[in-house]
């Protein structure tokens, strides 16, 4: 039985699915996107395909969460299809790097803007590059690099913990408005593009003859499904809602219908206003949408709409990821302290600490967004595994009362697990194809997989027989 109590509703259980999906992607990837698969009816496509994957991926994970409404979600249910290993090794790569890294990462973006709107601190080029950490098969870091961006980082990451120890109801209330202003302001970002951000279309010669391949709509969907990344946090935070049964599929499916259309209708937006060769060399696309429309004011407001946007992001990532840790620590104690549970408002409050002082160490080493580009190929292989594992419960625990089937069983799962397939197999191809290349410097993907068995060692250090 959990410790921390059930009292997360409805409304805040949708508002984490929103807010931890939408934060930065949807602002910084469609130039990407466009540079990768140069076609408008291709990309809007290519996110149509991620949004019925992704749902398809939230319904058939929601029925094992269903089954096991335990605080840490994804991590109990990983012990109750595939064992204590496999959970062990999910639970460490989430705190090592995909949890914590994917924290920073989005405060970062943050920082980011902040330094758009107040220009931070930062140490002259030579200072920069004085100092440098070199990590063996990642490259070289430096910790002095926009070192006032960090220290915003870290200090956006500590004032959402404080408010997330002190208070999870609180927690909860700042969640939801801070999810419901992103909403409307990015459907007034999105209906004033509409009506007033047409442009001339002359003819684009990207659009006569496109260059499409196979590792460029591979290297697109990554950055799509990136912007849909977070959807699994809810069961993070399973063990604290109130009738998890029909909750968590309900806010799901409702809470990721909104996130597609959001994205579609932003993308539709962004591509009635500004034409693609625009959008393929800007690195501020919505700044830019929003500028012919408020000359000399977009990139304020757009600056703007993006803090919300990241700060509900961070606020719902520190308070679902705290409880993969929690549950982890419980199970594989370093020390008493990681599994401090707060006295009056039941928080995590020694797993939320840890997770943000990692976090903050790997901003100051800046070495977070290469380690989160290595576990994307981890993370999709995680979501497959939970998607077979449903499967295998199915067989192991045919007489478990299910609060919640996944509809239209077994294809729904057996879509997701087959495109779950498929999509690993391109993206090591295209990781090789890559780096044989010369493109890049290290196949991402066999390094992400080596971050992670490097858990191996502490695993068999804390089961050693006494």
């Amino acid at each position: 039985m959990s410790q921390l109590p059930r009292r997360l509703t409805f409304f805040t259980i949708m508002a984490v699915v929103i807010g931890d999906v939408i934060g930065s992607g949807i602002f910084v990837k469609p130039a990407t996107i466009a540079q990768q698969f140069p076609s408008v009816e291709g990309i809007l496509a290519l996110w149509i395909l991620a949004g019925i994957i992704t749902v398809m991926g939230a319904l058939t994970n929601a029925e094992a969460a269903s089954l096991f409404p335990e605080t840490g979600g994804q991590y109990i249910i990983f012990k109750n299809m595939y064992g204590s290993l496999f959970a062990f090794l999910y639970g460490w790569a989430g705190f090592a790097v995909i949890n914590t890294a994917g924290i920073a990462s989005i405060a970062y973006v943050a920082a980011y803007y902040l330094d758009y709107l107040w220009p931070l601190f930062r140490f002259d080029q030579q200072t920069e590059i004085s100092f440098a950490i070199f990590i063996p098969g990642l490259g070289k870091f430096f910790i002095l690099e926009h070192f006032g961006r960090k220290l915003m980082t870290i200090l956006i990451m500590f004032f959402f913990t404080c408010i997330n120890v002190l208070s999870v109801n609180e927690s909860a209330k700042l969640q939801r408005w801070l999810t419901g202003s992103k909403l409307l302001i990015l459907f007034g970002l999105m209906l004033t593009l509409f009506l007033f951000g047409t442009h001339d279309k002359p003819q684009d010669p990207l659009l006569d003859q496109p260059n499409l391949t196979i590792i460029g709509c591979i290297s697109a969907l990554a950055g799509i499904f990136w912007c849909f990344d977070g959807w699994n946090n809810v069961s993070f935070i399973a063990g604290e809602i109130l009738n998890p049964g029909k909750t968590i599929a309900k806010s799901l499916l409702i809470g990721l219908t909104i996130c597609c259309s959001v994205y579609f209708l932003f993308n539709l937006a962004i591509f009635h206003a500004l034409p693609l060769h625009t959008i393929q060399s800007s690195d501020f696309v919505a700044a830019l949408a929003a500028e012919n429309v408020f000359p000399g004011w977009g990139g304020l407001i757009v600056s703007v709409i993006v803090l919300i946007s990241v700060l509900s992001a961070v606020n719902g990532n520190i308070f679902s990821c705290s409880r993969v840790s929690y549950s982890f620590f419980k199970d594989y104690p370093l020390t008493s302290k990681l599994t401090t549970v707060r006295s009056g408002s039941w928080s995590p409050s020694g797993a939320l600490w840890a997770n943000t002082i990692w976090a903050s160490i790997l901003v100051l080493i800046g070495s977070f967004d290469m380690l989160t580009d290595l576990l994307i190929f981890v993370s999709w292989f995680y979501y497959g595994m939970s998607a077979l594992g449903v499967l295998r419960l199915r067989q192991k625990m045919p007489q478990a009362m299910r609060p919640y089937q996944v509809p239209l069983y077994p294809w729904i799962p057996l879509c997701f697990i087959t495109f779950s397939f498929f999509y690993l197999v391109l993206t090591v191809y295209a990781d090789v194809t890559a780096y044989t290349q010369g493109h890049q410097s290290n196949i991402k993907c066999l390094l992400g997989c080596i971050l992670v068995l490097a858990g191996l060692p502490l695993y068999l250090w804390k089961t050693r027989k006494v």
